[in-house]
Formats: structure tokens, sequence, C-alpha cells
């Protein structure tokens, strides 16, 4: 397949110490078509060496691993120049390390238990990056740990226009670029402009931790989606 332009394939890691369950995740990766398996990992540590090598577009990481748990070497990715996009594979959806996961700036999670397809457009969508994985999960588990503590307001908010916090806080609600652009009245191109800059402002790498930073920042509140 071409490595240029739409026909480009997503290239995929996949990270999780049972090696079934890679053998599934391969399977499900490698009958749709644009999506490749270009390297697997048994633990962590195997995950961010691999990853680091081959460098693919997105990270399919079990949360649970040995000798490297999957948030660490997420970190450890997210860390490096030009970081994959990573999901984060899990049991429950109500793990605290999911929090943690979220704000490290993974794109998302996704439940073993997933249909194939779900986990075929979760691949889509984070690659794309102009959507948030399973919104009313994502932003469930964000407010339901961000609502512990009280909002602590960052200077670098007064950086953005007043559309770029409006943008922000339709980005808190799990809003796409076209959701948000039929409810601005804007062409989808300048939501990803505006998108963009509000994640350059904020210092932020995915929509996710956008999510994150609007509740803990208290743009957003649990409970109302407004500041």
């Amino acid at each position: 397949m071409s490595s240029t332009g739409s026909l480009r394939s997503i290239r995929i890691v996949l990270a999780d110490d049972q090696a079934m369950i890679r053998a599934g995740l391969r399977m499900v990766v490698e009958s749709e078509p644009g999506m490749e398996v270009v390297g697997e990992a048994a633990d962590g540590a195997e995950a961010v060496a691999v990853a680091t090598r081959v460098r693919p577009d997105v990270v399919l990481m079990d949360i649970s691993m040995p000798r490297m748990d999957g948030l660490t070497a997420a970190r450890r990715l997210l860390d490096s120049p030009n970081p994959p996009k990573i999901i984060m594979l899990t049991t429950f959806d109500t793990d605290e390390n999911l929090y943690a996961a979220l704000r490290a700036g993974t794109s998302g999670f996704l439940l073993k238990v997933s249909p194939p397809e779900q986990l075929v457009e979760a691949v889509r969508v984070v690659a794309a990056g102009d959507g948030l994985l399973d919104p009313a999960v994502t932003t469930r588990v964000i407010a339901s740990f961000a609502g512990r503590h009280e909002p602590v307001r960052p200077p670098q908010l007064s950086e953005l226009t007043p559309r770029e916090l409006e943008v922000l806080r339709m980005l808190a609600r799990g809003l796409t670029n076209a959701e948000i652009a039929k409810e601005l009245f804007v062409g989808e191109a300048t939501v990803k402009t505006h998108v963009a800059r509000v994640l350059m402002k904020l210092g932020l790498r995915d929509r996710a931790q956008a999510v994150v930073f609007a509740y803990e920042s208290g743009v957003v509140t649990p409970g109302t989606g407004l500041g």
C-alpha cells in the first residue's frame, strides 16, 4: 500500500503480556484495510523498545504488564520526540490508573472485552486526531477523579481567546471537530486550527489531556459541563 496521502496504512504496535490477546488483536487489525501490525511486545520495557525502533502511529498498550507496567511505558514513549498515539487496554473502566494515563497524554482507553469493530474505530479515531475515544466513558472517568479536588486555574488559561475557550469547553464535552464546526457555524478546517492552538497554548498533547485540563482547571465542572 502506498505510504503517501490517504492511502498510507495506520502502523500499529501491540503490547500485552498474554500471547492470546495479542493474537486476537493482530487478527482484528490485519483484517481491516488500511491498518498493519508492525511490532509486538510482551511487557512495558519491550513495548518502549519496539515502538522506539519501528515508530508506529498507534500503540495498543495493556495497562497491567510485568517488568514495566503499561502506564510507565506510555509515559516514556510520550516523553520521546514525535510520540505515537497510545490507547490503553484494560479490564475495568473505573481504574484510577486510567485517569493517570489520560493526564499523561494517552489518547484514551479500550476495554479488552470491546467488540472488534469498536477496536477498529478506536484506532481510526486516535490516528486521525479529530475526536475523543469513547467520549461518554472517558469524560465520566475524568469527571469522577478530577471532581475530588478543588479546581486550580493555571495562568496559561488567560492566553486563550474567548473562541478558543469555547472550543476547549466543547472538547471537554467530547465533541468531534465536525460537531464543534456545526455548533459554531464554521468549517472543520477552522475548528482544527482552533484545537491546535488550544493544545499548543496550554502545552497539551491530545484531546483527552485537554478534557482533563478543562475539569482540573474548573473551565468545566462535573455534572454540568460548564465552568
